[in-house]
């Protein structure tokens, strides 16, 4: 909402302007009234809407037409006095003033206008029937108010309803020509709904109507107050009640209702507290909440974020089969303004025979993101209402930004769940088909894959000594001459060769020696296509030999043309040495080091999906 709102009052000579802020500021009717008012400022703490009112005065005999002009374009709302008692002053209004106002203000942010009849007092009838056309004809006009400075009749009103015209303006939500919501609106409310129907059954059952108003107005329904409501609707709306449940329909009448009698603050509450800008846009406060991030330091989905994201994929997973069909992932990005994910991500991350998207999966590109993108999470948690419904101050609250990596490595353990592997060959060494593997698609499934669909990253769940990690997989393409910071700062780094091709190994050993030989990344070199022939690589020293020399664990055999999923044990392997990037050669060369960190991961891959189906059945 606004800080603060700047009231300007226009209008003839003799019509009142100064006496109204004057009647205001003292209470009483001025003896003396200047040629013009200096400027107020009412504080917050005495205004209804708590924000600080600046009221400014124009005097024709004071101020020139440049003066004038200025303050237009700086106020907020603009009151145009008239006589109820001089029909010229009425006629100035359509004539000169609205004319002018126009012309100096911005046409795509118009203010709202407010016709004030002041002298109230000086006659018996009133000006309305005069008044309405003009009302009817300048949308910018929010109201009319009659009022008396000599009575002090409707003084106060006038400048409430001038303060909320700028703080609730009903232009952005209400067409008046077609006594409907604006489009915008319907589609922000649309949204809101969407986002507080928690089962997703396109019904707002009593708890979530009561979670909703808590929510936005501090306060819970009485039940009589909620089934009233309901009855509004039913009388006016056939369809707007459903299995005693309000329906979108139902929800949008509601509002429609409010602003219709003058209640759009209400509207405008919702809006707000759902992160709506007076646009009618989702604030970028909103939705980039601050969240700072040292360097060497990675951000990570925390726990109860996790637990947000599996309630929004439990109320889409309509069929319950631990996947986003195509309409299912479309609902669930119902509520965002563009379709955030693209046919890449499918591979990605794991997907059923289908190719749809899994439970797993799911959390995985969350984590991605995350890891890889933390503004453009906290914009997607935002569409998703993750404060509003997780009861959170913002979207920071779900994000954990981890300690230093000297921390890790000067303490010898890590408190991290993500770890980055930097995948490095030349050309057709097998790099592609190595993060493919990972999300278990064998050769035959990654031929199917088409090339604009192809991925360059691939992340799943690994299990090191029983403990759930992600694995972060990056194909670096394979231009050496240009490695950016980002190609060479990682967890892990792999290094892929093709058994089959002699010139394969000589890339891996030029990457190795320029750029990790003096860092403390640990390095594994990957003998990809092992169930082709190996050929003896054209380089001055074999690859046992070269790992061996430089203390690396041997070449690790890799196919993916294997008539099941691959394997799946590199993969733990690799994870296990970017958590331990402190551990000897002597150890990674140890037989029982990996018996140790594997042990268990069968068994935790194959009690993490029982216990999610466990899970599933009370639902």
């Amino acid at each position: 909402m606004r800080k603060d709102v700047r009231i300007l009052l226009v209008g003839e000579p003799k019509v009142g302007k100064t006496s109204l802020i004057m009647s205001l500021v003292s209470e009483e009717f001025p003896d003396v009234v200047p040629y013009r008012a200096e400027e107020i400022t009412i504080p917050a703490d005495v205004t209804p809407e708590r924000v600080p009112t600046h009221i400014v005065d124009y005097s024709d005999a004071e101020q020139t037409d440049e003066q004038l002009f200025q303050e237009i374009s700086k106020a907020n709302v603009i009151c145009i006095v008239y006589a109820v008692n001089n029909k010229k002053s009425i006629e100035k209004v359509t004539s000169h003033w609205i004319p002018l106002i126009t012309e100096n203000t911005d046409k795509d942010s118009r203010v709202p206008l407010i016709l004030v009849g002041n002298k109230s007092d000086l006659v018996e009838h009133s000006s309305m029937e005069t008044i309405l056309p003009i009302m009817n004809q300048y949308s910018e006009i929010e109201t009319c108010v009659e009022c008396s400075a000599k009575n002090l009749k409707n003084i106060s009103e006038l400048f409430y309803y001038a303060q909320k015209a700028v703080l609730h303006p009903t232009g952005p939500l209400y067409c008046p020509e077609k006594k409907d919501m604006k489009p915008l609106c319907i589609k922000a409310l649309t949204r809101i709904f969407k986002v507080s129907d928690l089962d997703n059954d396109g019904i707002l059952n009593d708890n979530e109507l009561n979670f909703f108003q808590r929510t936005c107005f501090n306060t819970p329904l009485e039940p009589q107050a909620l089934e009233d409501v309901k009855n509004v609707v039913r009388r006016n709306l056939s369809d707007g009640v459903c299995d005693n449940g309000l329906s979108l329909k139902g929800f949008l009448f509601l509002h429609t209702l409010f602003i219709q009698r003058g209640r759009h603050e209400t509207t405008w509450t919702v809006l707000r507290r759902f992160g709506y800008d007076d646009d009618l846009e989702l604030n970028q406060d909103y939705l980039f909440p601050p969240l700072k991030v040292p360097p060497d330091c990675t951000t990570e989905l925390n726990h109860n974020a996790y637990l947000f994201l599996q309630s929004v994929f439990d109320k889409h997973d309509k069929d319950r089969d631990c996947a986003l069909s195509p309409d299912e992932l479309s609902d669930l990005f119902d509520v965002f303004p563009y379709m955030p994910w693209g046919p890449d991500v499918n591979n990605t991350v794991c997907t059923n025979e289908q190719g749809w998207i899994t439970y797993q999966g799911y959390l995985s590109q969350w984590t991605l993101t995350t890891y890889l993108d933390v503004q453009r999470c906290l914009e997607y948690l935002g569409y998703l209402g993750y404060s509003i419904i997780a009861e959170q101050e913002s979207q920071a609250a779900g994000i954990t930004v981890t300690r230093d990596k000297k921390i890790d490595l000067q303490k010898k353990q890590t408190q991290r769940s993500v770890f980055r592997c930097n995948v490095f060959g030349d050309v057709g060494s097998g790099k592609s088909g190595f993060l493919q593997a990972f999300l278990g698609h064998n050769l035959v499934r990654q031929k199917t894959i088409r090339e604009e669909h192809r991925s360059y990253y691939a992340i799943s769940t690994t299990y090191v000594y029983g403990q759930e990690k992600y694995l972060l997989l990056h194909e670096v393409f394979p231009d050496f001459d240009y490695l950016s910071d980002a190609d060479l700062a990682c967890d892990i780094v792999c290094l892929v060769y093709d058994v089959s091709n002699p010139y394969s190994f000589e890339y891996c050993a030029k990457v190795f020696k320029q750029y990790f030989m003096d860092s403390k990344t640990p390095c594994m070199m990957i003998a990809t296509k092992s169930d082709l022939p190996e050929v003896k690589q054209m380089y001055g020293s074999s690859p046992l030999e070269f790992c061996r020399r430089h203390k690396m664990p041997p070449p690790q055999s890799f196919t993916c043309n294997t008539a099941a999923a691959p394997s799946k044990d590199i993969y733990t392997k690799l994870t296990t040495m970017a958590m331990h990037p402190h551990v000897s050669q002597a150890d990674l060369k140890n037989s029982t080091f990996w018996l140790r960190a594997s042990v268990g991961a069968t068994v935790f891959a194959v009690l993490g999906f029982a216990m999610y189906r466990v899970l599933l059945k009370p639902r």
